[in-house]
């Protein structure tokens, strides 16, 4: 009997995520990555100019990474994290509250984005508990994603993903993005429903999988601070902004306004691990600290603070700090926006939007603007074709490229963009 291809044994055993398994197209068996490429099976090399989910900052097999958690394997791979510690928590930690927006003070280790989302609206919820005020709603923007666990799914917005779990959702209360049209409405509305509300929860400046759809910072600030004054914590999750992603470290150092809480992930250890993390005030903190052990915040997980996790997120982070790294943000930066300004009056593109290394464009198309837009299949397939990994979300193309991405493979990227402007 012939041996099983790669592929045939992935069909016999595996589910793939936001996937219709009926009728998907083979997968693409990946044996190697190689700084901005992963080679498949056969030998074809793509450009991963979408990072593998917007968590590979550094490239693919980074050898400063692989040392490290190399050297971390020989040392210690895990301790439960309750009642316990270890060196690479703490220096993590110690490393992140230095860099980090004023006010961040405590860490809470948890496995990705969408528990890190999970455990910092469990915070705001039994923060008001354990002040004796328990508020029970969530203020979020119209056209947010913060994850696929309940609570996240919860504070996203609603959409065909949720739908078959909405009336298993708590109740959310939700808004547009401000601009200066709706500023004034949008704290009035705050305002009348303050009583109720734990938390505001938002993704400053990009909202990722909802199109890569961007706002300003000015009336991002506005809204925060009308927030605090109304007793209101608020929760800035990071988990695809931070490190970078808006050329600079963080997308809340764009605000002069700071979060109460912080959500971060994806390219918290350059790609290498899962890990994720909620910082929080002293204020918060200070809130659960009682002789009442109910007062504790009762959430962990069995791989919190994973000592090898943290070894790739030190790793990552010396790379990302690196002036190499942040003239190469800067190198992108610009030549998104150069490329902006080539292309911007293309007549089939609707719209065109950067902020930092994340550029997007919206294609004109006879469909809405989703996730289903027919149009995804045929430009995701030509980009594959051209050995280009761009995962459209519906018809709005973006491109969020590893840091080490060189000007010939980004201008190719740039090129194939402008064919299926031609072509599609």
């Amino acid at each position: 009997m012939a041996q099983k291809s790669l592929v045939e044994r992935d069909r016999d055993l595996i589910w793939h995520p936001y996937t219709q398994m009926r009728n998907a197209a083979s997968p693409i068996p990946i044996v190697r990555g190689d700084g901005v490429y992963l080679i498949a099976e056969d030998g074809k090399k793509y450009i991963d100019a979408v990072s593998s989910w917007w968590v590979n900052i550094h490239g693919h097999s980074h050898p400063y990474i692989a040392q490290k958690v190399a050297e971390q394997l020989g040392r210690l791979e895990h301790v439960i994290f309750a009642g316990f510690t270890h060196p690479g928590a703490v220096e993590l930690a110690e490393r992140l509250i230095e860099i980090l927006p004023s006010g961040q003070s405590k860490v809470f280790y948890s496995d990705n984005g969408s528990t890190a989302v999970e455990v910092a609206l469990k915070m705001c919820f039994q923060y008001r508990s354990n002040l004796g005020d328990p508020r029970t709603k969530v203020l979020a923007f119209n056209n947010s994603y913060h994850g696929d666990t309940f609570g996240a799914m919860a504070v996203s917005s609603r959409s065909a993903f949720t739908r078959p779990f909405e009336k298993l959702l708590f109740e959310v209360e939700f808004m547009d993005v401000p601009n200066a049209g709706n500023i004034e409405i949008l704290k009035e509305y705050i305002s009348g429903i303050a009583s109720d509300l734990a938390a505001f929860i938002f993704e400053p400046l990009v909202q990722g999988a909802g199109g890569m759809q961007m706002y300003e910072a000015r009336y991002l600030d506005e809204l925060i601070l009308h927030c605090r004054k109304n007793g209101i914590l608020t929760i800035a999750d990071e988990v695809m902004t931070g490190f970078g992603r808006t050329g600079k470290l963080f997308a809340s150092d764009h605000l002069s306004e700071q979060a109460d809480l912080m959500c971060f992930s994806k390219g918290l250890t350059g790609g290498t691990m899962a890990l994720g993390l909620t910082t929080c005030t002293s204020d918060i903190y200070n809130a659960f600290l009682s002789d009442d052990k109910l007062k504790t915040l009762f959430h962990g997980h069995s791989f919190t603070a994973n000592p090898v996790a943290c070894s790739a997120a030190l790793a990552s982070l010396d790379l990302l700090l690196d002036n190499e790294t942040m003239k190469n943000i800067e190198r992108i930066t610009q030549s998104h926006y150069e490329f902006l300004n080539k292309i911007k009056d293309h007549p089939k593109l609707k719209n065109i939007r950067q902020t930092g290394t994340i550029l997007a464009m919206e294609w004109e198309s006879t469909g809405e603007t989703s996730y289903f837009n027919n149009l995804r299949d045929n430009l995701y397939n030509f980009f594959l074709d051209q050995g280009i990994i761009l995962r459209p979300l519906g018809n709005i193309i973006y491109v969020l490229p590893p840091y080490c991405i060189s000007p010939d493979q980004l201008n190719y990227v740039y090129l194939k963009i402008e064919e299926a402007l031609e072509r599609f």
